[in-house]
């Protein structure tokens, strides 16, 4: 431990500064400035160069790659599907259902939406948002409440509930595939001005 902080400070940048500022105290003895002082002089160069060396930088977190997030989520989705396959829902909502789950396995499908998905944090929240809360919640929401909803007859039905619930969140996905498609479109845009200014 004392071998690692030794080696660990004389690598430190208060170490390379006040060793720059010595030798400058060991130029100045040499050229016959420092007299007789020059251990004080050498010592005391190499402090102020130490004290006035800039502080260690902390290292930067290390965080989750965002293509190891995407690898989760798809799991977490083939989990969904699984148990959105055990679940019977009235043809409408089953509807629903289908298209939204369709559109979500294409933005998780691994290729060029990957590759700007991973540039785009809060279009992974979005994404996992859906898949991991928004859907299961209202699928459960509506198995619970099915049964409740005959015992309550003139309210709203849980069905009718469950497909707004379930469009609204296929629009949200919509909107996400259409700003993931307009960066696409505008990287490549981007790629072929650089290609024309190259060949210029």
């Amino acid at each position: 431990m004392a071998t690692s902080n030794l080696l660990g400070y004389l690598e430190s940048r208060k170490n390379i500064a006040g060793s720059a500022c010595g030798l400058a105290g060991l130029a100045l003895t040499f050229a016959g400035v420092a007299g007789p002082y020059w251990p004080v002089v050498v010592v005391g160069l190499y402090g102020a160069g130490a004290l006035v060396a800039p502080p260690k930088r902390p290292s930067l977190p290390d965080f989750p790659d965002p293509s190891a997030q995407l690898d989760e989520l798809r799991a977490d989705f083939g989990r969904l599907t699984s148990y959105l396959g055990d679940v019977e829902l009235p043809p409408a909502a089953a509807g629903r259902l289908t298209e939204l789950t369709e559109l979500l396995a294409a933005l998780l499908d691994p290729g060029w939406v990957t590759e700007v998905l991973v540039q785009d944090p809060e279009g992974v929240h979005t994404l996992s948002r859906a898949v991991r809360q928004d859907v299961p919640e209202a699928v459960d929401t509506f198995v619970r409440t099915r049964w409740w909803a005959r015992l309550a007859p003139g309210q709203e039905s849980p069905e009718r509930h469950l497909e707004r619930q379930l469009t609204l969140l296929h629009e949200e996905a919509e909107r996400l595939a259409a700003a993931l498609r307009e960066t696409e479109a505008r990287r490549q845009e981007s790629h072929t001005r650089y290609l024309e200014d190259r060949s210029k």
